[in-house]
């Protein structure tokens, strides 16, 4: 093999290495980032994972909305008209969310199953639903 040769496979070698590490970045960075979403009957099944985080979507069921203490802690219940799961919040609610409510909560489970939400998306006008809730408003209504 020529010296030329050898520096040419040389760099074809260094640029496929430098685009494999890119895609492996890449791919590292989309599984951390990647949120999936389960219903209520979902995560009591158990098919959520324990310790990543994840979206659960659902209607809040009336009279289960509770301020524990005097910090901004609430807690509630979150149905698919199937099964309930508790919700747990530490924050500032948004303005549209109330009983009877579509929501989509991002969290984790702890250790006794309750899901503890960093964050809790309401809907943003009367005509909005979820792609994933929108099922669960038809059932409610009939």
């Amino acid at each position: 093999m020529t010296p030329a040769r050898k520096k040419r496979l040389g760099l074809i070698l260094l640029m496929v290495a430098g685009v494999a590490t890119g895609v492996g970045f890449a791919l590292k960075s989309l599984d951390q980032n990647i949120m999936f979403f389960f219903t209520p009957t979902e995560v009591v099944g158990g098919k959520a994972p324990a310790d990543k985080l994840f979206r659960m979507g659902g209607m809040v069921v009336a009279g289960t909305v509770k301020r524990p203490g005097d910090g901004l802690t609430v807690q509630f219940d979150l149905t698919d008209n199937e099964q309930n799961v508790t919700v747990k919040f530490a924050g500032i609610l948004p303005d549209l969310f109330r009983e009877g409510q579509g929501i989509i909560a991002n969290g984790k489970l702890n250790q006794s199953g309750e899901f503890v939400a960093e964050e809790v998306l309401a809907k943003h006008d009367e005509t909005y639903m979820p792609p994933e809730l929108a099922g669960m408003q038809s059932k409610t209504e009939n």
